[in-house]
């Protein structure tokens, strides 16, 4: 027998009875940042190799691990995108939209892919809503972004739940000359750190701060501190951000060991954090990298920018039961005709009423049945309310309301005035 077709492993479907939280997440996100002057871009899902090998850098292990590559069939090396960044910042190059320091303010949201081990909140094929800010290089704007998701977090009710932590990398001069004061700390203390670190200490020493190891951490607690490199510009870069945060009153963490995973980072880095999620504790990241957009051929162009996991931030509404009623809910009314002179009458009456209150969720029954079987897919589908027309409401031309979750009698509304009673019980109450 052969074997049953399946999802590969790390990609998961999003099934219908998850679709409704994921829409209201998206739909909350895509409202904030309309509101705060965002503009939406879409890039390809599959760029050329090379444009993440400049930008990501290739000693991160995403570069040497993580990335889907594949050679199609004119030659090329193509990488399904691992993140979203770099990407963006190839389209407004190629479009030139960045030119003459105009500032440009994006957020786009899709899938990113990363071959590690899938566990809870962590899979091969995930989501992201990201967003960047190009020609903008003062802290206020830095600022923005993190007030941003501070009130988002606000809107989803989960705030208390999440922790802002803040580091700063200096330039890439200040962030040179530190690397070179933990590279040689570390090397007096190689034989303690583990094999991952040391490996890191040769290609990428600063990732060796982000380490799990215990015994390394260890190490780490005497080890110079990215603090004491900054230079002035930075250093003022930083006091003002924090400036800014203090005077909207959003709480943080000072966390030296916060390095990010990707190379291009300079001056802001930052992480929303959380405890809800086991080991899979960040759900936002980013940070400003002034040097990004020249090393990938542009001129110089100071951009910020963060992302968010969707499928974490998912996770963390239905762990803290921060789900709308009407999240659950997909229907609002059921409609509920018995024979084919009920059934037309029924699609007419249904499109009148969708005419005037195009936001109510309202559902045709279809395949005809019993008013048993009608009536029992009309409690299934959730709704409120049932609405019912046979061969006595078509004579009187009424329809028969009937409240499905709660008290109340059923009645007959004229139909000239179904629609405003449907405003009055269903959108209103």
């Amino acid at each position: 027998m052969s074997k049953s077709l399946q999802a590969i492993r790390g990609m998961n479907d999003i099934l219908p009875e998850q679709t409704p939280l994921w829409r209201y997440f998206e739909g909350t996100v895509a409202r904030l940042l309309d509101n705060y002057g965002y503009k939406q871009i879409r890039m390809p899902i599959v760029e050329f190799t090379e444009l993440f090998k400049r930008s990501i850098g290739e000693v991160t292990d995403i570069v040497e691990k993580e990335m889907y590559t594949f050679e199609d069939r004119n030659g090329d090396s193509l990488t399904l995108r691992p993140e979203g960044t770099a990407a963006c910042v190839r389209a407004v190059l190629e479009h030139g939209i960045t030119g003459g320091g105009q500032v440009q303010k994006l957020w786009y949201i899709g899938p990113m892919f990363r071959h590690e081990r899938p566990q809870k909140g962590r899979y091969r094929q995930f989501h992201q809503i990201g967003l960047e800010v190009f020609n903008l290089d003062g802290p206020d704007i830095d600022a923005e972004l993190i007030i941003m998701t501070w009130r988002l977090w606000g809107e989803l009710g989960i705030r208390d739940a999440v922790k802002l932590e803040l580091n700063s990398l200096g330039t890439s001069e200040s962030r040179s000359r530190y690397r070179e004061a933990l590279v040689e700390y570390l090397s007096a203390h190689h034989d303690k750190l583990d094999e991952d670190s040391q490996r890191r200490l040769k290609t990428n020493p600063l990732r060796v701060l982000d380490t799990k190891n215990a015994d390394t951490q260890a190490v780490l607690v005497d080890a110079p501190k990215m603090a004491d490199y900054l230079d002035d510009e930075s250093r003022a870069h930083f006091e003002g951000l924090k400036a800014r945060l203090d005077a909207v009153g959003i709480p943080y963490v000072l966390n030296p060991k916060l390095v990010r995973g990707l190379d291009y980072y300079s001056k802001t880095v930052f992480e929303w954090v959380t405890d809800k999620l086991g080991a899979q504790g960040t759900v936002c990241a980013g940070g400003r990298y002034d040097g990004l957009v020249e090393q990938m051929g542009g001129k110089p162009t100071p951009g910020v920018g963060f992302a968010m996991g969707i499928e974490r931030l998912v996770l963390m509404l239905e762990t803290l039961e921060q789900i709308p009623e009407e999240i659950s809910r997909q229907v609002d009314v059921y409609l509920c005709a018995f024979g084919e002179e009920a059934e037309l009458a029924g699609l007419a009456l249904a499109e009148r009423v969708r005419d005037e209150l195009p936001n109510l969720r309202l559902q045709v029954n279809a395949g005809a049945g019993s008013f048993k079987s009608q009536f029992k897919k009309a409690d299934k589908s959730g709704a409120l309310y049932a609405l019912i027309l046979g061969d006595d409401e078509m004579a009187q031309q009424v329809v028969g309301f009937k409240p499905l979750r709660g008290q109340g009698e059923q009645q007959s509304i004229a139909w000239d005035a179904l629609a405003a009673h449907l405003a009055t019980c269903v959108v209103q109450g």
